[in-house]
């Protein structure tokens, strides 16, 4: 099939499917760790996509007047062009990574020998979360394996049953009278208190009410602190349960969570040019320097970030050691979700234009610092708007015919695919998969109205910005729907299909060869989109109480009629899940030995080729199983990422 030119489509899709299969054959050879390798397949991909945006700024604009036509594909132009700017940086930034975990293993001798081991405050900052929240991260932060620390439990919330909490459990407790600063100032309450102790700290390390530490936690990112230029050791957040994308969509087995990208590819990418920055909980930050900045700030409500360009310009930097070393809560529901990279998108705003800033002269900002602020500047301000205008863009030129972009599906193909393509293959290749256009999109897509309001206030509001918590804990034992956020989307999947509908339906003298050609296929693809995000509005259920971890060990299982080895499958605070025949009938009780685990139960479930037992509920069990199972190994992660897994999963969803 050819198009007006002559040009067969089989042509100009070449360049594209070359780039494809390139990719198949090439890139899972190469060492992804390889600074060369990652700049040379990055300057590839920079060069198809800075070909496809030179000719979408130099010849699908509309001519130049005073035309709705011209007015919207300015605006689409400009919009996109910033959006690549900021893509542009950020895989400039990708083309560096470091792993700090063979630094720390060199380190972990010397933070064994010091005669002394430095004095860590862990501040634990809550404000309303529910006493088994509190509870757990209280008994597992005491059971960090490091010899001298204190733990601090700073209650912005004023409850009585958490002083009583914290005294039977033996650690401190500090409150204040109101919640001025929100968390930035309930921390510099308890900054004040530890400066007014006869022994003081020398770091203290940041946790969030939900966030459980691992025992190697302290020790681990003690040991980067050798060099004393490092004035905090941030790590990631890793997460209990799965976020509302995962559990919406069901694909907790197949998808990792929103967060992995940017924790396991982003954040060391930022600290291999020296421009990581702290994500406020599971961090270590060096006390002296933290002081003489005055604590935290708090003209952002994304104090952590500003904190490491207040200590950067003092000449501290912030490292990233990549490992699970704790756990916490991702948002549970969508509106928390929202709510969450809402509060992102407001601070960084508020960082933009405040003294710390990228364009400010003379605060101690290098180069590459101010580069980082630009690009995620960018990110938050365009990316997401650039995603609502893809929504809107080929629904008004197929209804309203206001062409914002001149261009045929053969130009388009020619230009745009191996952009296209180059760029699904680098985020599969440096992330592991953990890239994927549609789920990307979906993501952005879902908060974009939210984000570029958020922009907004942040950027043109002086004052009056809230600090709104992203609240954890909460019960979804019943499945509901976020009306608000679900008619957010008619909108636009009405303008889509209408515009199909009249474009080639009503409207037959529409060739596909043109414009109208690239609308409907873009519009088809919108379609998809918004169908996905009305499911994850849709949310499930989740009635389960405890997290449960796969294990993958064998325990010991002590029955009234013996002892058995079986094959254990999961476990959880409140019982664990082995493989095989049960030993015993429904009600029989039982011992369980595994690890350091030596409690008693009684078989709760027996299924057809497994069987489950129920812990005996007791405080002294309580603490040794929360210590056992959230500060040790175990984790929820989702490693083997493929795309045919993820396909078949979004299809199950869609058609059960």
């Amino acid at each position: 099939m050819t198009y007006a030119s002559g040009v067969t489509y089989w042509e100009q899709f070449l360049p594209g499917l070359t780039i494809i299969f390139l990719a198949i054959a090439v890139l899972p050879w190469l060492n992804r760790d390889n600074s060369w390798i990652r700049t040379g397949v990055i300057a590839l991909c920079l060069f198809v996509s800075w070909r496809y945006l030179l000719w979408r700024i130099g010849f699908t604009l509309p001519p130049i007047g005073f035309t709705l036509d011209y007015a919207a594909g300015l605006i689409f132009v400009v919009v996109e062009t910033l959006a690549m700017i900021g893509g542009t940086l950020s895989l400039l930034f990708l083309t560096r990574t470091i792993n700090r975990t063979p630094e720390v293993e060199r380190n972990l001798p010397w933070v064994r020998s010091l005669p002394r081991a430095p004095l860590v405050d862990v501040l634990i900052c809550t404000y309303n979360e529910d006493k088994s929240i509190l509870e757990r991260t209280i008994i597992g932060a005491l059971a960090l394996d490091y010899p001298n620390f204190r733990l601090w439990v700073c209650d912005d919330g004023r409850r009585a049953w958490l002083k009583e909490l914290c005294e039977q459990h033996d650690c401190g407790y500090i409150t204040r009278p109101d919640n001025a600063h929100a968390k930035a100032g309930n921390i510099n309450n308890a900054l004040a208190h530890l400066a007014s102790l006869p022994e003081k700290p020398d770091f203290i390390s940041i946790l969030d009410a939900d966030f459980v530490p691992k025992s190697t936690f302290l020790k681990r990112t003690m040991s980067l602190m050798r060099d004393e230029g490092v004035g905090i050791v941030q790590t990631p957040q890793h997460f209990l349960n799965p976020d509302p994308i995962q559990t919406n969509l069901a694909m907790t087995r197949v998808w990792p969570d929103e967060q992995r990208y940017f924790f396991g590819v982003v954040m060391p990418a930022k600290d291999a040019w020296g421009c990581a920055f702290c994500c406020g909980t599971s961090s270590l930050i060096r006390f002296v320097p933290l002081m003489k900045i005055g604590g935290f700030p708090t003209d952002s409500v994304t104090e952590d970030y500003l904190l490491t360009l207040r200590l950067k310009e003092t000449g501290f930097r912030t490292v990233f050691l990549d490992e699970i070393l704790s756990l916490g809560l991702a948002p549970e529901g969508l509106k928390e979700y929202i709510t969450q990279r809402s509060r992102w998108a407001l601070g960084f705003m508020q960082i933009v234009r405040g003294a710390s800033g990228p364009f400010r002269i003379g605060n101690g900002l290098s180069f590459i610092d101010r580069v980082g602020l630009i690009e995620t500047f960018l990110h938050w301000s365009m990316t997401f708007t650039f995603r609502a205008l893809t929504l809107i863009v080929p629904a008004i030129y197929l209804l309203f015919d206001i062409r914002a972009v001149y261009v045929n599906v053969g130009d388009a193909i020619s230009y745009f695919a191996p952009a296209f393509a180059a760029q699904i293959a680098i985020a599969a290749w440096i992330s592991r998969g953990r890239l994927i256009p549609i789920m990307s999109d979906l993501s952005q897509l879902l908060c974009a109205d939210a984000v570029m309001k958020s922009c907004a206030i942040g950027l043109f509001k002086k004052q009056g910005h809230k600090f709104k918590v992203t609240a954890k804990g909460r019960s979804r034992a019943v499945k509901s729907i976020q009306w608000p956020l679900l008619r957010s989307f008619f909108p636009y999947l009405f303008l889509t299909v209408a515009g199909i509908l009249w474009a080639f339906v009503l409207d037959d003298t529409r060739p596909l060869a043109d414009a109208s050609g690239m609308a409907l296929l873009w519009s088809w693809y919108n379609i998809a989109l918004l169908l996905l995000a009305c499911f994850v509005a849709v949310e499930a259920a989740d009635r389960r109480g405890n997290e449960r971890f796969h294990v993958n060990r064998t325990g010991l299982l002590a029955t009234p009629s013996g002892t058995q080895w079986f094959h254990i499958a999961d476990i959880s605070v409140s019982g664990m899940r082995f493989k095989g025949a049960a030993p015993a009938a429904l009600g029989t009780p039982v011992h369980v030995r595994y690890d350091n685990l030596d409690v008693a139960a009684t078989v709760a479930r027996i299924g057809e080729d497994d069987f489950a037992v129920h812990f005996a509920e007791s405080p002294a069990n309580r603490k040794a199983l929360i210590q056992h199972v959230y500060t040790g190994p175990y984790h929820a992660e989702v490693h083997d990422v493929r795309p045919s897994k993820v396909a078949t999963a979004l299809l199950a969803r869609v058609f059960r």
